[in-house]
């Protein structure tokens, strides 16, 4: 028989068993809070072209959304681009999506369907435009673009958008004073290679592949854009002050560059849905996005540049609840 415990041991037992109930209790509510329902159900992600940073972010966040939101199915849909991005969003044929802060505003200031139902919830990593030029162009600003075959982007991307922005803010009409090519980045670099374009703009994260590629088997260089012409832009009005100065750094394309780092402009990109999404399915989505930043940055490089500090700033759009739920979960 085992001898009787004493009265403080009894009371030293009874103390620690108190204390692992508090404890188990705290766990409990940290990994499964009172109240909460696991979210389920079906969503779209509207991404980008296939070779494009949007949907090599989109096909590495559902493999993070599959581990964190089992019960969600997600389907992945390509697009021109954010102009694209945000007709379906708006419609209700996507749930979630990525569009530039450009693309967001003029969205919003040209009111068009659903406008009013934008939601943001978080501020991802930035987009830089790059104007590509054979190596032994004579090309040294956008000015001299006048007259030549320049590819514009599609029309449903922010490319097209940014484009014809940046010809008229040097003085050009796109439809007048270039020959516009409406092509993508997934049909671009093999028209500039097969001598079919003289230029092309892309607008995406640092380094985009398709750019990348481009760079290793034809003679490419990147023309400056100085910072005249972001003064230029933030003259047109409300829907083009989410342009800053910005840098390409001289190891973003190497072969392109000669070490030198290029002037040129930049944009946020923004993940987006609307009013109608569940708050508990998207403060999910939000916390996926900035908690696997680091893994998904592994593989696509602008995910490492989603930082929780700024995530939050999702202007020109409201924060979602849902989003601003979980930024406040982790507020410090």
């Amino acid at each position: 028989m085992l001898p009787a415990l004493t009265r403080t041991a009894r009371r030293r037992v009874l103390q620690v068993s108190a204390a692992l109930l508090v404890l188990v209790g705290a766990l409990v509510w940290w990994l499964v809070p009172i109240g909460a329902k696991a979210p389920s159900g079906h969503v779209t992600f509207s991404t980008g072209v296939p070779t494009g940073v949007y949907q090599q972010y989109g096909e590495l966040l559902k493999q993070a959304l599959a581990r964190d939101l089992p019960d969600v199915s997600i389907t992945l849909r390509n697009s021109e681009g954010s102009q694209q991005n945000l007709a379906r969003l708006a419609s209700g044929e996507a749930d979630f999506t990525v569009a530039t802060a450009d693309a967001v505003a003029q969205y919003k200031r040209d009111r068009k369907p659903g406008f009013e139902r934008l939601r943001g919830c978080a501020r991802l990593y930035d987009d830089y435009v790059q104007l590509v030029v054979p190596k032994g162009s004579s090309v040294q600003s956008v000015a001299d673009l006048r007259g030549l075959r320049v590819g514009v982007g599609q029309p449903g991307s922010g490319v097209r958008l940014i484009a014809d922005r940046v010809l008229a803010a040097a003085g050009l009409t796109p439809d007048v004073d270039v020959r516009p090519v409406s092509a993508g980045i997934n049909t671009v670099p093999g028209l500039l290679e097969r001598r079919r374009l003289d230029a092309f703009f892309w607008s995406g994260g640092l380094p985009t592949t398709a750019v990348q590629k481009l760079s290793e088997r034809f003679p490419i260089r990147l023309v400056p854009l100085d910072a005249t012409l972001v003064d230029s832009l933030h003259d047109v009005g409300e829907s083009t002050r989410h342009y800053r100065s910005a840098r390409i750094p001289a190891d973003a394309y190497g072969l392109a560059q000669d070490g030198n780092p290029v002037d040129t402009l930049a944009v946020a990109n923004i993940l987006v849905t609307t009013d109608a999404a569940d708050p508990d399915l998207v403060e999910g989505f939000t916390r996926t996005v900035i908690g696997s930043r680091d893994r998904i940055g592994g593989q696509v490089h602008p995910a490492q540049l989603v930082d929780l500090r700024t995530a939050i700033y999702t202007e020109p759009l409201t924060l979602h609840e849902g989003a601003r739920r979980y930024y406040r979960s982790v507020k410090p």
